[in-house]
């Protein structure tokens, strides 16, 4: 058992899920004094899983015109693909929930 560093208390072992990570890290919390410590390898493994995950934001279709309709793409994606105006871009679609976009060379 871990002993608290501000008042040397034991203290309680408690697993914290972390938004956006599926491993949850493992803290050390003091029922006492309110003091934490987070366990190194749990943290570091959560921090990478993180660090891995794509980046997802939640858009609305608009309405462009008569028959079509499409998505604006916000700053944060821009960034990221580092996507200029006139980017060719391919589309498909795998299945009744999924739209896949695959830039057609790397914007530089």
């Amino acid at each position: 058992m871990m002993k608290c560093p501000e008042c040397n208390t034991n203290m309680k072992k408690v697993e914290v899920k972390v938004h956006g990570a599926q491993s949850k890290v493992v803290s050390y919390q003091c029922e006492n004094c309110d003091s934490f410590e987070f366990e190194p390898q749990s943290s570091l493994k959560v921090v990478q899983e993180l660090r891995e995950s794509p980046l997802k934001i939640k858009q609305k279709v608009i309405k462009l015109s008569q028959d079509r309709l499409g998505i604006y793409f916000n700053n944060n994606i821009i960034r990221s693909l580092n996507l200029k105006s006139g980017s060719d871009i391919s589309v498909s679609v795998p299945d009744k929930r999924h739209i896949i976009l695959e830039l057609d060379e790397i914007c530089n």
